[in-house]
């Protein structure tokens, strides 16, 4: 049978009142789990007050991410590395040579058979007694060797570089300095001879999991030849030995690295050691180091668990606030990109997501490492990769920090104080970039000048960067006046003398000229404008609201035991009927009615009996006390809002000696006219001074 028209409408309708009523629930419930400032354009009171609410979530979600941040680090990490630094390379040998004083290949010999040898094994007590078996291995007794050492030996081939033609006969080979074209990768020294082992044997990047290091001079593959020392001490000074007496290192060795890591379990660290030394095709050592302590372990103490229910937490805030950004994105469109905030926004999230994701990485990597290192406890521990990005991870939780506590201006900076720092920069932008634009320039040609002067004399001029970045000590104020009159007499003076001139006389008070002027006209500007809607307001008013709400409720406990007072009451049993009576004729509604009587209504029996009375008129009272209590300090809290000018006298006599009070809108409404008065009346005194000005010019 054929549905009539009327038929067939009627659902159609229902299910689009369904579906209206589920999208509007849907966008109420959006609306208040996600603030998006939308529908508060042009109403600054609501503006205000979804910041306010928006301040407060992030306030709890920064508490989070310092408790992350700072439970990822301890003032154990300093001491660990210090001491590290302090036993390897500080320590000499009996020559006097230490890490740090090595400057020929034969004093990294004397330091690898003597301070290195010492470090790594600590056989005996202090006493000279033997260790028992259970704590060899460690290192000032605390600190568990993680597998064995390694050294690890780079090479350039023979005649990487070219001779000139006119020293050919007396120069035959010829040994470029270190790159990654020219390293050598075949075998030599007595590998040649069929006595081949792993240390004078090429290993490729991918057999040795290494990754690229930057040293000081170069920055060196992962590859190499290498050699693992030993858990015992006698068996690794043979090593040793037999790599001296071999000549390992010969012309064209161009890097030497000491590689171990070191685990303390009283703290739960790691420190991944990296010990360098460089030899550069002019000859001698460089030696440079990389003590990375870093805790990989993460969820060991009572305290790491909180930390990992933080962190949990914390992915939480970040989901929340990917939802919000999404609905930002899609309520503003591209104009959401031209604000620098939303930006900020869009930055914190990527490296929150990039450092959770790092995370679970990390924990899985080490698992596998560790297992790896019990089943081969004699082999070489390659942390090295993962303490290098560990140390990384760490930056970017740092940085995340910092970008953290620089959003919570975005919150505040719509109070006129605010934002007179962010106005200012805006308004001298351009400036600013023309000065910028003619100082790099100066900066840049005094930068070239003193390294083409001083580069090959002066250690701060011997890079351009160490030049770029000694300019801009000279600047601050650290400088060494005496090294560049020592390289070049009279060219020396002159280059410091024109640089202070021109770029700190000139420049630098140049620039500060671009940002005080600035800030006067905005200082000026912002004091003529009428003040908006701002957050000591809206404090105000939710704090009047409040109150009002408090005052309602105490008139009604004051109804309640008014009638509990009345005369013969507490001599007797007050059913309901009779309670409900008395307290309709007050205006009470029936739902305060049936609460109240409810709650004291002990036996149930629909009757309030003496003792019932009494103990309701304590509570009455005492809830009265409390509210009078609470409004007396909440109103010396409000007070700092600034309701009140300083020195001002908030209790002045009116006429007649009584004390009159003006409302608080009433007065914010009057202080803003007089603003806008003031503001048109200086206008107008400015405009009728210049008329005067030019009357007086004519007159003469």
């Amino acid at each position: 049978m054929a549905a009539t028209p009327a038929q067939t409408q009627e659902p159609v309708a229902i299910e689009k009142e369904s579906v209206t009523r589920n999208e509007g629930g849907c966008s109420k419930f959006i609306d208040w789990l996600w603030v998006t400032n939308r529908g508060s354009d042009g109403d600054q009171e609501l503006f205000v007050k979804q910041t306010f609410r928006e301040l407060i979530i992030y306030l709890v979600f920064l508490i989070f991410v310092c408790i992350i941040s700072f439970g990822m680090s301890s003032t154990s990490m300093y001491y660990y590395t210090k001491l590290m630094m302090d036993l390897f390379l500080e320590s000499e040998s009996k020559d006097g040579v230490s890490f740090r004083s090595i400057s020929t290949v034969k004093d990294f010999w004397k330091y690898a058979e003597g301070p290195l040898m010492d470090g790594l094994y600590w056989d005996t007590w202090y006493n000279g007694q033997s260790l028992p078996p259970t704590t060899e291995g460690y290192i000032y007794y605390e600190n568990k060797l993680m597998g064995v050492p390694r050294l690890r030996h780079l090479r350039v081939r023979t005649n990487s570089c070219s001779v000139n033609e006119e020293f050919q006969n007396f120069i035959s080979d010829c040994y470029s300095v270190y790159s990654f074209e020219s390293e050598e990768k075949q075998a030599f020294g007595i590998g040649l001879s069929g006595e081949n082992n792993s240390a004078f044997k090429y290993h490729s990047n991918e057999e040795l999991e290494g990754f690229i290091y930057w040293g000081k001079l170069h920055m060196y593959s992962g590859a190499g030849y290498i050699q693992d020392l030993s858990l015992k001490r006698e068996e690794s000074e043979k090593m040793i030995q037999n790599l001296y007496s071999n000549l390992w290192i010969q012309r064209g060795g161009r890097a030497v690295f000491v590689s171990f890591t070191v685990y303390n379990a009283n703290i739960n660290l790691f420190c991944v050691i990296t010990l360098l030394v460089e030899f550069p095709s002019t000859g001698g050592a460089v030696p440079s180091w990389s003590f990375l302590t870093v805790k990989l372990i993460r969820y060991v103490s009572d305290f790491d668990f909180f930390v990992m229910a933080c962190e949990i937490i914390f992915v939480v805030f970040i989901l929340y606030y990917v939802v919000e950004e999404i609905l930002e994105i899609v309520n503003s469109g591209c104009s959401y990109f031209a604000d620098f905030w939303n930006v900020l926004d869009l930055l914190l999230i990527f490296m929150a997501v990039l450092c959770s994701v790092f995370n679970v990485l990390r924990a899985t990597i080490v698992d596998k490492k560790l297992r790896q290192l019990l089943e081969q406890p004699n082999e070489y521990a390659n942390f090295n990769f993962l303490g290098f990005w560990e140390t990384r991870f760490n930056n970017a939780v740092a940085i995340m920090v910092f970008l953290a506590w620089v959003k919570v201006f975005k919150y505040i900076s719509f109070n006129k104080t605010m934002t007179q720092l962010s106005t200012t920069l805006s308004r001298c932008a351009k400036d600013l970039l023309g000065f910028f634009i003619m100082f790099f320039i100066v900066f840049l040609a005094f930068t070239q000048l003193g390294y083409l002067l001083f580069g090959t004399q002066v250690n701060d001029f011997c890079t351009f960067m160490n030049s770029f970045f000694t300019l801009f000590r000279i600047i601050l104020g650290d400088f060494d006046f005496h090294q560049l009159e020592q390289a070049n007499r009279i060219l020396g003076p002159i280059f410091f003398m024109l640089f202070v001139f021109f770029v700190f006389f000139v420049l630098i008070n140049m620039f500060l000229a671009i940002i005080n002027d600035t800030y006067s006209e905005v200082k000026s500007d912002m004091a003529k404008q009428t003040d908006v809607f701002i957050m000591s307001d809206y404090l105000k008013q939710t704090y009047d609201k409040f109150w009002d709400r408090l005052v309602t409720t105490k008139e009604k406990l004051e109804g309640f035991e008014k009638i509990l007072r009345t005369e013969g009451y507490s001599e007797r049993s007050v059913d309901f009927n009779e309670w409900k009576t008395e307290l309709e004729k007050q205006g009470y509604n029936e739902d305060d009615i049936e609460t109240i009587f409810v709650k004291f209504d002990v036996d149930g029996d629909r009757t309030l009996d003496p003792s019932e009375q009494k103990k309701m008129l304590e509570e009455l009272e005492k809830q009265k006390g409390a509210m009078d209590g609470g409004k007396k300090k909440s109103s010396a809290l409000v007070t700092t809002f600034g309701d009140q000018e300083e020195g001002e006298d908030s209790d002045e006599e009116g006429i007649g000696g009584t004390k009159e009070f003006v409302p608080f809108d009433e007065f914010v409404s009057l202080v803003r006219r007089v603003d806008r008065m003031e503001g048109t009346m200086g206008g107008i005194i400015t405009n009728i001074d210049a008329v005067l000005a030019q009357l007086a010019t004519l007159k003469y």
